[in-house]
């Protein structure tokens, strides 16, 4: 019988491109002090459109992080995308080493929506100017799949790739199949997610959300748990992990940061919110299952929070239904209050922000909501100090997918 330890999937490495942050520690330095970036939006052509209020990233300057031949064949989520990358590979120490064996390192990313910027430019050409007009990278720049071709193309890695398209929920999903491909024996996998959906032609198909919040106050316009709940703000960006087997990590020094412990996913429907309650349950016990981990080791819940009403109570709910009398007693924070939904990239922020938080032993506050009316212990107004080992991550997605991951503090000391 072998006695050879299973491989473990650890988190080494975080890259993040948010409304709040460019870089990691931007970001959970203003997801620490909870605040919040929520504006109207500026983007050209979309200011006449009924959504006002998003999440918005300023100051980006991607010619400063991506080289120009891979900008002309790219859309805006492709570039945060392999920007975040290009961060989190530097924080795990894998970009200075450049990978050893390039099929020892892939790539996975999730997109819900894709490069709609690029092809609504490309389109306005074939119907303005003719089809001679149209450049040849309208055939992938727009695809979901673009961020993780990219990716693994600019960095040389040639190992199991892949791309997670189900639902905002996906980028949960998509950190999951990455820990099973190292699991598996894949060296290292680059994965997450990022999100450019403020363009004018991506914004109008957005509009058939009725979970969508029209609020133009962008202090009122998201705020979930809360008896002014009135739907969710979208915003873009996202973040990237380099996630790696354990020992692999250890070999060359680098800092464990986290271990991917337990995932569970089911599908309940589109906007059957009231459903959500028993999918996002069962969703949440085979994460624990998986892990391993009783109710009671749950030091904090880092909530899905849509902002609609029957999905906020499903949700409160289904914490109570699996963590039973510690529901009561477990911190549960929503970050993305503060920056908006970053649709498949939003569940990713919020695993680099419970990373994060079980190395700071501190619960990041929920931005602008300070009266829920939802049997929770919400942590409001501002942070509060933790003993945090373990966090469950919730995700739910508008077409019906529910996922819940469970990741464990790392071995190093805070960073």
């Amino acid at each position: 019988m072998s006695t050879e330890r299973p491989r473990r999937a650890v988190v080494t490495g975080i890259g993040v491109i948010a409304p709040n942050g460019l870089r990691a520690d931007a970001y959970w330095k203003s997801v620490r002090e909870g605040l919040g970036v929520l504006d109207r939006i500026t983007r050209e052509g979309c200011q006449d459109l009924p959504l006002k209020v998003a999440g918005e990233v300023r100051g980006f300057d991607v010619g400063d992080l991506i080289e120009e031949r891979f900008l002309v064949q790219t859309d805006r989520f492709s570039h945060y995308a392999m920007a975040a990358a290009q961060l989190a590979l530097d924080d795990a120490g894998l970009a200075r080493e450049g990978p050893e064996e390039p099929f020892e390192i892939g790539v996975v990313t999730a997109a819900g929506s894709g490069g709609g910027e690029f092809g609504q430019r490309e389109l306005q050409k074939l119907w303005g100017q003719g089809s001679k007009f149209v450049g040849p990278y309208q055939s992938i720049a727009w695809f979901y799949a673009a961020s993780t071709g990219q990716i693994s193309i600019r960095s040389g890695f040639k190992g199991p790739c892949g791309v997670v398209a189900s639902d905002e929920a996906g980028g949960l999903d998509g950190i999951a199949h990455a820990a099973r491909a190292v699991r598996r024996g894949t060296g290292a996998v680059v994965v997450g997610a990022a999100e450019a959906p403020l363009a004018p032609y991506s914004m109008v198909c957005q509009l058939g959300y009725p979970e969508l919040s029209s609020v133009e106050d962008p202090d009122r316009a998201y705020r979930p748990f809360t008896s002014g709940a009135c739907g969710f703000v979208p915003a873009e960006g996202g973040a990237m992990l380099v996630v790696e087997d354990e020992s692999r990590a250890r070999d060359r020094g680098a800092a464990v940061r986290a271990v991917v412990a337990g995932h569970g996913a089911t599908f309940t429907g589109a906007s059957r919110w009231e459903e959500s309650r028993e999918g996002l349950a069962r969703a949440i016990r085979v994460a624990l299952d998986e892990a391993g981990c009783a109710p009671e080791e749950i030091d904090v819940v880092f909530a899905d929070a849509l902002g609609v009403p029957e999905a906020d109570r499903a949700e409160a709910l289904a914490i109570a239904d699996v963590l039973g009398a510690h529901a009561g007693r477990v911190p549960v924070t929503a970050p993305k209050t503060g920056i908006g939904r970053a649709y498949c990239g939003a569940p990713v922020l919020d695993t680099a922000a419970a990373v994060f938080a079980m190395e700071h032993g501190v619960v990041p506050p929920t931005p602008n909501v300070f009266d829920i009316c939802h049997d929770l212990d919400l942590v409001m107004s501002r942070a509060r100090p933790a003993e945090l080992r373990t966090a469950l991550v919730l995700s739910r997605g508008l077409m019906g997918s529910n996922a819940a991951l469970v990741v464990r503090r790392g071995d190093d000391t805070a960073r």
